[in-house]
């Protein structure tokens, strides 16, 4: 498995930031077709060939990718939405 690993700091509040992380997962989720919950702070997400996390802290955000042979040729591509939404959500 391909993965993708990326953190971030931030200075939003939890509440805030978790908000923020909500809309990244939707991005995601409508570009990708994955759906995601969330446990605690840590928001999970899947489809077929593709699981992780996005776990939220007052301090930092942290995403985690874990892509199946079959479509780590895509990876650049999620990665770089990854990047693009995150920098969206917390400049």
């Amino acid at each position: 498995m391909a993965s993708i690993d990326i953190q971030r700091t931030h200075g939003k509040p939890l509440k805030d930031a978790k908000k923020a992380v909500e809309r990244v997962a939707a991005h995601i989720a409508e570009k990708f077709d994955v759906e995601y919950e969330w446990s605690g702070h840590t928001l999970n997400f899947s489809r077929s060939g593709v699981d992780g996390h996005i776990a939220v802290s007052a301090k930092d955000v942290h995403v985690s990718v874990n892509l199946s042979f079959m479509l780590m040729m895509i990876r650049s591509s999620v990665e770089k939405e990854i990047h693009r939404y995150l920098d969206d959500e917390f400049k």
